[in-house]
């Protein structure tokens, strides 16, 4: 199916953001860009149920990894007092760790040019900004 927020005709999920704002919407969220050019550490990690990032990420086919980068959504969400990335390409999810190690993580990633941050937050929060710690 093709439609206006599709990047691709093969049915591979190449979805824009408008997507998962949307859907997130539905099910009483909403999606905060993250200024990367911000220190991480001013995040409400309390007030933010998950984190989603796009960033580049090898294009395979096959077992053969070629040499080309495609950007990729990727989901961080605590669960159980640790962090896990839920990267889809991963075969489980990936620990973390805690809130330092969570803000190290972040850090790393942001330092590239091609990743950007979401927060995931519910609306009442997005609404107070209360996902900021310097509110």
């Amino acid at each position: 199916m093709v439609t206006p927020h599709k990047k691709s005709m093969l049915g591979n999920g190449n979805y824009d953001v408008n997507v998962i704002m949307a859907a997130l919407q539905t099910k009483g969220y909403e999606a905060v860009w993250w200024d990367k050019r911000r220190d991480v550490s001013a995040i409400a990690l309390t007030n933010v149920m998950g984190f989603i990032m796009n960033l580049p990420s090898s294009l395979c086919w096959g077992p053969l990894k070629l040499p080309l980068k495609r950007q990729h959504w990727i989901c961080v969400r605590e669960v159980g007092g640790a962090y896990y990335n839920l990267d889809s390409k991963l075969k489980m999810p990936e620990w973390i760790g805690g809130e330092s190690e969570l803000r190290k993580f972040l850090k790393h990633h942001l330092r590239g040019k091609n990743c950007e941050l979401l927060l995931v937050v519910p609306e009442e929060v997005e609404a107070r900004q209360s996902w900021r710690a310097d509110v």
